[in-house]
């Protein structure tokens, strides 16, 4: 029973790679940019969040209201900002300047918070858990951010496969230049797709400051979750973004069950190197997002 634990613990916390890998995915499949400033851009929306939280009196459900708008509206200035003059600069700009951005927000907000740890509270969500057995059961938390995953990535599903925008997009990821000809205005759709990513990216920051304490130097590790449950899932998946984001999260779990908790990062990072190695391209295609 104590190894179902591990794997039920581990598909629980794959939900959460999920929603922080859906946005990196969003942008490599619709705008050919892996974004190195994801994970602190995520970070930067949690601790947005404890501010609005702390300041205004009210709780971080309520704060991502106010903070998810705002979240967009970012993700749309960078995408005219930063992200569309890169493009122009060839495959290593976008790199650059995103790695760029990443220095500047993980400094900016050490300068702002200092090192110190924080966290948000979800009430009695913290605590609480459904018990199925002396040694099984459920945490309330984990499953609420499971569910909100799998309801973000099929609405984004639905929207990419249903609706008129979600079209343009596929037809810009698939050629740019054809889609212009056609009318589609290829760098209001590239906006959009960096809106949605840098929303998503704040959700996922907020249950991970939700789920665990934080602090301004996290940024980079959350991006390296996200980036291996992207490429185990395989590039420009949303599905296989879900499915990469379980696999790492079991791996994980399973491999502090069976080797201690020290080694549960290490297990996650073995099996990334074994899919690097013998699937490169991921478990799945990028069909879901351009086709």
């Amino acid at each position: 029973m104590t190894w179902v634990n591990a794997v039920i613990q581990g598909i629980l916390l794959g939900g959460l790679y999920a929603l922080f890998a859906c946005g990196l995915s969003l942008m490599f499949g619709v705008m050919r940019i892996i974004n190195l400033a994801h994970g602190d851009l995520a970070l930067l929306g949690t601790f947005i969040v404890l501010v609005v939280s702390e300041h205004v009196g009210i709780s971080p459900f309520a704060a991502l209201v106010i903070v998810l708008p705002g979240a967009a509206v970012v993700g749309y200035a960078l995408q005219y900002g930063l992200f569309d003059p890169s493009l122009r600069g060839g495959e290593l700009a976008p790199l650059l300047a995103t790695f760029g951005l990443s220095v500047v927000i993980g400094n900016s907000l050490l300068e702002i918070f200092s090192p110190d740890t924080h966290s948000l509270s979800a009430g009695g969500l913290t605590t609480a858990s459904w018990r199925i057995s002396n040694q099984l059961s459920i945490s309330a938390l984990g499953a609420v951010i499971f569910v909100v995953a799998l309801v973000v990535l099929s609405g984004l599903q639905l929207f990419l496969s249903y609706t008129s925008l979600g079209r343009a997009m596929r037809a810009t990821a698939d050629d740019a230049v054809t889609a212009e000809l056609v009318g589609i205005n290829a760098k209001r759709v590239y906006a959009i797709a960096a809106a949605i990513a840098m929303a998503t990216a704040a959700l996922a920051g907020t249950f991970f400051g939700m789920r665990s304490s934080f602090d301004p130097t996290l940024g980079t590790a959350q991006l390296i979750f996200a980036f291996e449950a992207v490429i185990i899932g395989g590039l420009g998946s949303l599905w296989g973004t879900l499915v990469g984001g379980i696999i790492l999260g079991v791996a994980q779990t399973v491999g502090a069950q069976a080797f201690g908790a020290s080694w549960a990062i290490v297990s996650g990072d073995v099996l990334f190197l074994a899919v690097l190695a013998f699937r490169s391209g991921g478990i799945f295609t990028a069909r879901e997002v351009r086709t």
